[in-house]
């Protein structure tokens, strides 16, 4: 049994978010999740809010709430939703948890005495207006390097350019909008990753396995104009993991908390600490190679914009400490999905929000088009007529059709239990041909991490029960060699049964109900399908499943795409 490791990229705590942020991290990081403990794995799949930085107290403040209660209120919410898209996560954490910090802490402490943390007496912005120091993301302007006018003090989240404040042009206060700044000394923290660059160019170099645009990202930063950058990693904020604490081989620090970039990926390790504080588990043997992680794979999974942080800056402290704990072994990245001929947009409430998208339709139509249309290889865009098509024709024409017409026919000819008589023939034996093959290709589509593939095949099992359903016609046979007929139906009636256990990784209620229809608990993978075609015998119960996937019609459509067009405030 394979041990596997899973992160999703963590999301901020500031509102609900959007499709591209679910498709971008959590959706086919819980994918993957799932066939993997199908296949019977043992699998740790571990997210959480994050929740320290400028986003945390701007959003509090906009809200009106202090920033502890909000960032606990919105936690809940995300939480709530992540449930309702059926995100199977071992454990759901807050980076602000007691765990992170006393982790985040140490951490520092350790990269300290390794001597890869810096003090650095620079000057940084202040606004006379809000009579504070400005901190990144308390910052906007023009990007230098692309021009686009909305980048923040710490990225562009145009070009992915790492930025500081003092690179933007024309900078305005996000609190105020007042354009009176002025620079100030103040000091910091900063983490030596320019020390670490060697080493990191080897590790990067050696995963001959990632993506392109993992790589290509990661090579940009270490690469491009001076190269990798020493980074601070501290800030002028109250809301985080405290700079200033007892042990702290530094001074001067009071009133300075880590940057979020910082902690927040500090938060997978953490979150399996608060894991195994809630249930009794042991943490340390997915995490510290000196304690069992040695035998795990760990695989990431997030956008293309948090590619920096996970290749260079959170690697850097894991390797900088010296200490013997797990590396990723594979970064699976995503492009960005796009809103019908524009961008998502939180502030216009242009596209669909996830809580948005639970009020229409169940997750399964949800999960199964952003999954099957994931921006791997390039940005994707959500359509309407896109979505409603792929809706209709793959989940209620193709799996929810072929569901409904095997159960009817078989009850209104033999009644609600699997009939018996007659024996498989050429047909069958070229079914169970192609859908070995299918199978295959589709566990390794799987294993590889090719969602958009591993969809389409999907697919195409579908269409092979459908078409051998159509091409062996058992309501004709009925006619005239009704034993022969059972004998497909039954066939039929275990392809349903199989489809759910391979669905379910994809459409998860929707596997629910077919196996619940099969009135089965049956869930085993099948490594050989001929023997997966007989797993319900003669005389084993099913019911007719409620329909599956109902269509989406033209009028749901067309309101739907006017009520997202961009008109909330």
């Amino acid at each position: 049994m394979a041990r596997h490791l899973i992160t999703s990229a963590i999301p901020y705590i500031n509102g609900i978010k959007h499709l591209g942020n679910l498709v971008g991290s959590q959706l086919p990081a819980d994918l993957f999740a799932r066939f993997q403990r199908a296949r019977g794995n043992e699998v740790m799949f571990i997210c959480a809010t994050d929740e320290h930085g400028t986003p945390a107290e701007l959003a509090a403040a906009k809200a009106g709430q202090p920033v502890d209660d909000y960032c606990a209120q919105m936690h809940a919410v995300q939480a709530e939703i992540a449930e309702g898209f059926r995100l199977s996560f071992d454990h759901f954490g807050r980076s602000s948890s007691p765990q992170n910090r006393v982790l985040t802490q140490a951490f520092a402490k350790r990269l300290a005495e390794e001597g890869l943390i810096r003090e650095v007496t620079e000057q940084q912005m202040y606004s006379n207006f809000d009579g504070r120091f400005l901190p990144d993301r308390y910052i906007e302007g023009t990007c230098p390097n692309c021009g686009f006018d909305s980048a923040r003090g710490d990225q562009c989240d145009n070009c992915t350019k790492q930025l500081d404040p003092v690179d933007l042009i024309n900078p305005r206060s996000t609190i105020s909008g007042s354009t009176d700044l002025e620079l100030r000394d103040t000091k910091h923290l900063f983490l030596r990753q320019s020390a670490m660059r060697d080493k990191l160019q080897a590790w990067i170099d050696s995963k001959t396995d990632w993506p392109i645009l993992t790589t290509s990202i990661a090579k940009k930063w270490l690469n491009d104009g001076d190269g990798l950058q020493d980074r601070g990693i501290t800030r002028d904020l109250s809301w985080g993991v405290p700079a200033q604490f007892e042990g702290a081989p530094w001074t001067g620090m009071d009133g300075k908390v880590f940057y979020v970039w910082f902690d927040a990926p500090i938060e997978y390790i953490a979150a399996t600490e608060e894991w195994a504080d809630k249930t009794g588990g042991d943490w340390a043997r997915w995490w510290r190679t000196d304690r069992g992680a040695q035998d795990v794979t760990y695989t990431q999974f997030m956008g293309k914009d948090n590619v920096p942080f996970h290749t260079l800056s959170f690697p850097a402290t894991i390797l900088g400490s010296n200490e013997p704990w797990k590396l990723v072994d594979y970064i699976k990245s995503f492009n960005y999905l796009n809103y019908d001929g524009g961008q998502f947009s939180t502030s216009r409430g242009r596209g669909v929000f996830m809580d948005q998208a639970l009020s229409l339709l169940p997750a399964d139509y949800w999960r199964w088009w952003l999954l099957s249309h994931a921006p791997e290889s390039a940005d994707s865009e959500f359509t309407w007529d896109n979505f409603q098509a792929s809706a209709n024709k793959d989940l209620a024409d193709v799996l929810g059709n072929f569901v409904s017409r095997i159960t009817k026919f078989t009850r209104s000819k033999f009644g609600e239990a699997l009939p018996e008589g007659g024996n498989w023939g050429e047909k069958e034996a070229a079914l169970i041909a192609e859908l070995t093959t299918r199978v295959r290709d589709y566990e390794a589509f799987m294993e590889a991490k090719e969602v958009r593939k591993a969809a389409a095949e999907l697919r195409a099992i579908w269409v092979a029960g459908n078409e051998y359903l159509q091409s062996s016609a058992p309501w004709t046979v009925f006619k005239t060699d009704p034993a022969q007929a059972a004998a497909q139906a039954r066939l039929a009636l275990n392809l349903v049964r199989l489809y759910a256990v391979l669905s379910a990784p994809f459409i998860p209620d929707a596997s629910a109900s077919m196996l619940a229809g099969m009135q089965t608990e049956d869930t085993s993978w099948p490594d050989d399908i001929e023997a997966a075609l007989n797993v319900l015998p003669v005389g084993h119960a099913f019911t007719v499943p409620e329909v599956l996937f109902r269509k989406i019609s033209d009028e749901e459509r067309e309101e739907w795409q006017g009520r997202f067009a961009g008109t909330r405030d």
